[in-house]
């Protein structure tokens, strides 16, 4: 799972892509401008076949029933915005983004789906529904990744589905994966009573949110840009090794520099050894050996390799749609 920033790409190959990108463009637009007959998805909501539209890859409104023109936010995972060309990261514009999340949209409208819940709602009032084979559907194709809205990390299904994404370069990792994908940007406008505001950034690889707070005001449709320093890609390595069970009861017998010459020792490819001012005995060996390799596996060292800028532009939720929406959109 390389995550570095992905070699610069030949003009005919660029141009290739374009191409094959306006084409798949195209059809979106094609499909997406009959949105108005609102075409009819059959999802069965906690066992109840139900006609819904989809009007993102991650959310749908109900058409018929008790719960007809409701609004729903999928949870577990995420599609990229298709209001507007708004995402950016590695070689990737924001027009070639939009088409991705376009397609999680068509996608999803293609299949038949099977959703439950407890009829939770979240911050904008929206149901909130649990579709797992939707969420691997679109996470294994590219058009989607794990997200929750905590620290803790999403389903491992759909962990395990993205990583195989990842691997195969598909939809959207196709051209750089970064170590976080940033999927939400607020103003201080929005809100001045608030002392902080948060931008939210997802990571590439367990789904977790990682809040990045402010105190900006943004322009409308200004580029909102994230690039972490080595250092700082590090620390959080370090600090994710800790939360690994079978070494965090060694906490405070290491300190970060120790931990670090362990990682790079590790890295290199180099046996690690008892030795002194390194690993104090052969357990403690033993288990950091396997914890390492297993974080290895599942990508937190491609994740702190990953040098890509994530960026997106800033909108106003209330400036996305309709007649009065930015110009950028």
């Amino acid at each position: 799972m390389l995550m570095k920033t992905p070699p610069q790409i030949s003009r005919r190959a660029r141009r290739r892509r374009l191409g094959r990108l306006g084409g798949l463009a195209v059809t979106a637009l094609l499909c997406l401008s009959a949105a108005h007959a609102e075409p009819k998805t059959t999802v069965y909501l906690n066992g109840t076949p139900t006609p819904v539209f989809f009007n993102d890859g991650d959310s749908f409104r109900i058409l018929e029933g008790q719960l007809a023109q409701s609004g729903t936010r999928l949870s577990g995972f995420n599609t990229l915005e298709s209001f507007g060309p708004v995402h950016a990261w590695g070689q990737w514009t924001e027009k070639e983004l939009k088409v991705i999340g376009k397609q999680a949209t068509l996608n999803a409208r293609r299949g038949v789906w099977r959703c439950f819940s407890d009829m939770n709602k979240d911050t904008y009032g929206r149901t909130l529904w649990w579709c797992p084979d939707l969420a691997e559907d679109q996470i294994r194709k590219g058009l989607a990744h794990v997200m929750t809205i905590t620290q803790w990390p999403g389903d491992s299904r759909l962990i395990e589905a993205q990583r195989e994404a990842i691997a195969a370069k598909r939809g959207m990792w196709a051209l750089g994966v970064p170590e976080f994908v940033l999927t939400s940007t607020h103003s201080k406008a929005e809100d001045p009573s608030m002392p902080v505001h948060y931008n939210r950034l997802v990571s590439v690889v367990d789904g977790h949110s990682h809040p990045w707070p402010h105190q900006n005001e943004y322009k409308e449709c200004e580029k909102v840009c994230w690039k972490s320093t080595k250092e700082e890609r590090e620390a959080r390595l370090i600090d994710r090794f800790w939360l690994q069970p079978q070494v965090i009861a060694y906490r405070k017998l290491y300190d970060d520099a120790n931990i670090q010459a362990i990682l790079d020792a590790f890295r290199a490819g180099s046996k690690l050894e008892v030795v002194e001012g390194g690993l104090r005995d052969e357990q403690h060996r033993y288990d950091f050996e396997k914890t390492l390799k297993k974080m290895k596996r599942d990508g937190w060292f491609d994740a702190a390799a990953s040098d890509l800028e994530v960026c997106q532009i800033y909108t106003d939720f209330r400036r996305r749609f309709g007649m009065n929406k930015a110009a950028c959109l």
